[in-house]
């Protein structure tokens, strides 16, 4: 492999499998506060705390919004955090072969600590970009652009791995390659809008990586 390639993933839905969680979450929160809108929580994924609170609640008051605020980081605080399949191995293969590394999500810097102990990111990341590194969140290509920098990195030569729409504008905006997981929505909806479509890391070599670069 002569061109230096880098790799960018995003957290929920790529890394760990928590999505799930959230869909019960943010369902029954939208059938609180926004009866009027259906499955929220399908429009909301990918995007961080501020962007959804200012376009699906910003009628609440001052009280409930911060009540909100508390009852979704007591939540993200009290989840499980299970492993999409093969996740962690690909990354510290990619560590092994010398691939920059750096990690690209919506969440907050709390639970972010939290993941980061339990999967030793210390260990797998050259780089983290958390909600609060950034003003606008994805599908605003910000976020990606911000890691593309920290790894002197040029956006082309970057692959980022995501798995919601949000994520796939915010990567490809950012003028780099995108895979899709299939975690969260089904492949026959994001194929089409990614360089290849996969359901999880298990069986995804790095030759199949490589490849993606010809």
């Amino acid at each position: 492999m002569k061109k230096k390639i880098y790799a960018l993933f995003d957290l929920d839905g790529v890394i760990i499998d928590t999505e799930p969680q959230y869909d019960v979450f943010w369902s029954a929160i939208g059938k609180k506060y926004r009866p009027d809108i259906e499955r929220l929580e399908t429009l909301i994924k990918g995007t961080t705390t501020p962007n959804i609170l200012n376009n699906y609640f910003s009628h609440l008051s001052e009280e409930e919004t911060s009540l909100l605020v508390k009852m979704y980081g007591e939540f993200e605080l009290s989840m499980d955090y299970p492993e999409v399949p093969g996740a962690i191995a690909f990354i510290r293969l990619l560590k092994e072969v010398g691939i920059p590394t750096g990690l690209v999500t919506s969440s907050g810097v709390e639970k972010v600590a939290v993941v980061a102990e339990q999967y030793h990111f210390n260990e797998l990341f050259d780089t983290i970009v958390t909600a609060g590194r950034i003003t606008e969140g994805k599908p605003n290509p910000m976020c990606y652009l911000l890691a593309a920098k920290d790894l002197g990195a040029d956006p082309s030569d970057c692959f980022v791995f995501e798995d919601s729409f949000a994520g796939i504008q915010s990567g490809t905006a950012a003028g780099m390659k995108v895979i899709g997981l299939s975690t969260t929505n089904p492949k026959e909806t994001i194929q089409d809008k990614v360089v290849l479509a996969i359901p999880d890391f298990q069986g995804f070599t790095l030759e199949e990586l490589f490849a993606l670069c010809l």
